[in-house]
């Protein structure tokens, strides 16, 4: 379901109750630069964990807080609004815009819309079907022709395999096939027909109730001694003399005459079905019959006179194409083989193209990646080719990578550290944009310092520049870089911890990140912090902290 028009393209508000030590957090959030700080334990992680339930990822009831009986989560993008409930029972729900959906389908959604990178996402890297789409996502008119003559290759081989089954099978699946076709084109069945017909028959097999049930009416509305369309007339001729000199009674009179109009239509119609007593066997029996049939049909090719009507469909199309095989088999083979050639032709193109691109981009991720504090790291794609075309292409594209000087290259899996992993994804999502309107980092400066947090510090704020940016952070020289720089942290209320999550004011700000740099708020470390900050390019204005407070109750 696509977001409206009018709904801003990032996320605006996140609403959590009653996930793990949550009680209630309701967070206003903004485009740009968003650093969410903290000390170690007070849940700078909750809100990625949050969206990640959105995103489908796997929920368990030990993610409810203690004593709550579900938890529920809710993103707003202006508008639009995605929320997923889980409860202890093992029940859960997602909604789209209040309309109850698949959690698979809030996936989609939420999909198009937030990126998350934790530290154990960037392990997608490792895949080599996600290194070649790095590549790929730069060539979608060589990859959509490939796909396209591979396509044809594949359906045209899968229909020479059928024809290579035994005869006899294919005789038999012919001879099946015809049979229930023709039953089921005989039957001529219509969608929606059975109830009407259920309907039809009631009324035929109660046809003495209903005439009785009329002529009862009719006696009490026109026919009887005294009837309620005797009595309007014998109100009409009571008006006549007042309504020719008063208005209100002759206004009355024409009111009653209308109404005797519509008992007289009335009557008419129930003196024919009072008249049509007589029951008709023929046209019972044949709706019975009718209606066997199409149950009978529904055992068979059902449950639901829908399914019946797919089947046939269904049917139909695999006769033709069983046919369609016999008659073709004399040209099939040198068919696949001009096929197979014509995908190997197309995919000799998309390897070009792949060489051509594979370079560049090595290089344009090199550059970042060297300045996130891996100065020495070699990066490259490499093209594998297959001893036949494969979906993708003729190659086995992956990425090779090393961060140490003397090293040889070799697969990111037994090559890069995790925090090295975090940081070639930052490089990837700079380079070549994010997907999604609003993208999530969850401690991607895991093991790194000085000069290497300025460059990744650098590499979030150019990503903020067309995205909303959230970032779980420990590093001063990241969050000194925000725009707007949130505060998560704890104490103990009546027994219980309490979380909260704050925008920082500027002083609020300055202490933040003071604590950050030294673990203490003395003058030294504020005048460091204070320095750090003015470095920074300008932040976006705070907005009115009253709408930009959040608390959450945790035990």
């Amino acid at each position: 379901m696509p977001p409206r028009s009018s709904a801003p393209a990032y996320l605006t508000r996140l609403e959590v109750r009653n996930l793990a030590t949550i009680e209630a957090l309701e967070l206003e959030l903004h485009g740009g630069f968003s650093a969410f700080t903290g000390e170690t334990g007070a849940g700078k992680s909750i809100i990625v964990d949050a969206l990640g339930l959105l995103l489908g990822s796997r929920g368990h009831a030990d993610l409810i807080r203690s004593g709550a009986d579900e938890l529920l989560v809710t993103g707003f993008w202006g508008e639009d609004v995605v929320s997923r409930r889980l409860s202890h029972q093992g029940r859960g729900s997602a909604r789209v815009d209040g309309e109850v959906v698949a959690l698979r389908e809030l996936a989609e959604v939420s999909q198009t819309r937030l990126t998350i990178h934790w530290q154990h996402s960037a392990q997608s890297l490792l895949s080599a079907a996600n290194q070649r789409v790095l590549l790929d996502n730069l060539l979608p008119t060589e990859l959509a022709e490939y796909h396209a003559a591979y396509r044809q290759w594949q359906d045209a081989l899968a229909r020479l395999e059928r024809l290579k089954t035994s005869e006899r099978d294919r005789a038999r699946q012919l001879d099946l096939l015809r049979f229930q076709v023709n039953e089921l084109s005989e039957a001529a069945l219509q969608e929606g027909e059975e109830e009407p017909l259920r309907a039809e028959l009631l009324r035929l097999s109660n046809v003495e109730a209903i005439a009785s049930g009329a002529a009862g009416a009719l006696e009490l509305l026109s026919d009887g001694e005294i009837s309620a369309a005797g009595l309007v007339a014998e109100a009409l001729r009571a008006l006549s003399g007042p309504a020719r000199y008063d208005e209100a009674s002759a206004q009355l009179q024409t009111e009653l005459s209308a109404a005797l109009d519509s008992l007289q239509a009335v009557s008419g119609e129930l003196r024919s079905l009072a008249e049509d007593r007589a029951p008709d066997p023929e046209a019972i029996a044949q709706l019975e019959s009718r209606l066997t049939l199409i149950g009978k049909l529904q055992t068979k090719y059902g449950p639901t006179l829908a399914d019946v009507l797919n089947f046939h469909a269904d049917a139909e199309q695999e006769l033709a194409a069983l046919e369609a095989d016999e008659q073709d088999a004399g040209t099939l083979e040198a068919d696949v083989q001009a096929l197979h050639d014509m995908a190997r032709q197309v995919g000799l193109t998309l390897r070009a193209a792949r060489q051509s691109a594979a370079s560049p981009l090595a290089e344009e991720l090199l550059a970042v990646i060297r300045e996130l504090g891996m100065p020495h790291a070699r990066l490259e794609f490499e093209l594998r080719p297959l001893t036949v075309p494969g979906p993708h292409g003729l190659d086995e594209v992956s990425l090779r990578f090393t961060a140490n000087p003397g090293e040889q290259l070799g697969d990111l899996a037994d090559t890069a550290s995790g925090g090295e992993l975090s940081r070639v994804m930052l490089a990837i999502s700079t380079v070549l944009g994010a997907g999604t309107p609003s993208v999530v980092f969850d401690e991607v400066d895991a093991g790194i310092g000085g000069a290497a947090a300025k460059a990744v510090a650098d590499q979030l704020s150019r990503l903020a520049a067309t995205r909303q940016v959230l970032v779980v952070t420990h590093l001063a020289q990241i969050a000194a870089r925000a725009d707007w720089h949130f505060k998560v942290e704890k104490a103990v209320e009546g027994g219980r911890t309490v979380s909260r999550v704050r925008l920082l004011s500027p002083h609020e700000r300055l202490e933040e990140i003071a604590r950050m740099l030294s673990g203490n708020t003395s003058e030294a470390a504020l005048t460091h912090a204070r320095e750090l900050l003015e470095a920074a390019p300008t932040a976006k204005p705070m907005p009115d902290k009253k709408k930009s407070k959040a608390s959450v109750s945790a035990s």
